[in-house]
């Protein structure tokens, strides 16, 4: 089985009780780039993407953002 990476963006904006805006406007990334990483539409991860949500969030352990699941 295939291994992929998934970044957990509806956990988290969940978890913090905030919108999937709201994450944008605090980790100053766009709408739509937070839209397509939450559907898995986006192929690519920016790492900078991953550590504004770190900042913005206050979160330590990089688990909490991304995972690795079989495909």
């Amino acid at each position: 089985m295939a291994k992929k990476v998934v970044v957990n963006i509806h956990k988290l904006t969940e978890k913090h009780n905030i919108s999937l805006r709201e994450l944008a406007r605090l980790a100053d990334i766009r709408h739509a780039a937070l839209s397509e990483l939450q559907s898995g539409k986006r192929e690519n991860i920016n790492f900078a993407h991953i550590e504004r949500i770190a900042e913005a969030l206050d979160i330590d352990d990089i688990r909490e953002i991304i995972e690795i699941r079989e495909d």
